[in-house]
């Protein structure tokens, strides 16, 4: 939707993309794992290229956050930084990678080096991809470290036929080429920055595991519906908007609706609006008067709602 696009009139529930559902990193099961004890410690990874967040285990030995593993993913072996340790409920083999090994010194250097090189082949596709006239966005250009191969991700609004570009990839960097188009979501989970409240990217620093997103939830926080005002960087809708959905829908369960009539010291009152942080409650009479009573006034008797007696 573009910038000046407003939502003024969309009634139904509309759900914004989400970042990719598909699973970069090998699962237990995939590797021939059937099973994993109840006692084993699970750790949630973050891969370093990617920001993509997956839950792992590793029998060796006890990891601290911070920590550098190396992973198994479906492009070879990855490094992956540990940001903790997982507790509550077992989740299924499927959901659960398998750590290799920790990372050594040679792996870190040479992931540094990497990152210099990763910059020069950014500037060069980028080049190709001009030469070619692709209407296509480099987004990230990664060296895999266990592996002869470059991953190249970009963005497009249509499909792109960049074979003869990979053909161009291949005789300058004389390795294995991969070209993987992501959406808009996953794009600001990969470069990062800043939102319009100051902090990083939720789905950069927190967790790309994020809920969908929807017009009701901020429809019933009562949020402008501009969708300059509710959309992030990358053009949908703001991943926070669900962040305090589940207060919102708690708070107006134990409070009278908007629209509903409340009999007021004998006159007939219509709820015109009801805020849930301020925890006040606005009546309207239909000649035009107004009463804000606090939320703690109002008491409901045989599921009919009514203000308290003074």
């Amino acid at each position: 939707m573009s910038d000046i696009e407003d939502y003024e009139d969309i009634e139904d529930e509309i759900l914004e993309d989400e970042p990719s559902k598909e699973r970069n990193v090998i699962t237990g099961a995939e590797a021939g794992i059937e099973s994993i004890a109840p006692d084993t410690p699970i750790y949630r990874l973050r891969l370093l290229y990617s920001h993509e967040t997956f839950l792992a285990v590793y029998r060796e030995d006890t990891l601290s956050p911070n920590t550098y593993v190396i992973v198994p993913t479906r492009y070879g072996r990855d490094l992956a930084q540990v940001i903790g340790s997982v507790s509550g409920k077992l989740p299924p083999v499927s959901e659960i990678a398998w750590i290799v090994r920790v990372a050594t010194q040679e792996d870190m250097d040479k992931t540094c080096k990497n990152h210099q090189l990763e910059k020069e082949a950014f500037g060069i596709c980028r080049k190709k991809i001009e030469n070619h006239k692709l209407e296509m966005k480099l987004v990230l250009v990664h060296y895999l470290l266990e592996e002869p191969k470059i991953l190249f991700l970009f963005t497009a609004e249509n499909r792109v036929d960049f074979r003869e570009l990979v053909k161009d990839l291949v005789s300058v960097f004389k390795m294995r080429i991969e070209l993987r188009q992501i959406g808009v979501r996953d794009e600001a989970r990969v470069t990062g920055g800043l939102g319009v409240c100051g902090r990083e990217y939720c789905c950069n620093c927190v967790s790309d595991k994020l809920k969908p997103v929807s017009i009701k939830m901020a429809k019933d926080q009562k949020l402008s519906l501009n969708s300059v005002k509710i959309s992030g960087p990358c053009g949908r809708l703001l991943c926070c908007l669900f962040y305090e959905y589940g207060f919102y829908c708690e708070a107006q369960r134990n409070l009278p609706q908007e629209g509903m009539r409340i009999n007021h010291k004998g006159e007939s009152w219509r709820v015109a609006d009801v805020n849930p942080i301020t925890n006040q409650i606005k009546l309207g009479a239909d000649d035009g008067r107004i009463l804000n009573i606090p939320a703690s006034q109002f008491e409901r008797v045989d599921n009919y709602w009514r203000v308290k007696a003074n």
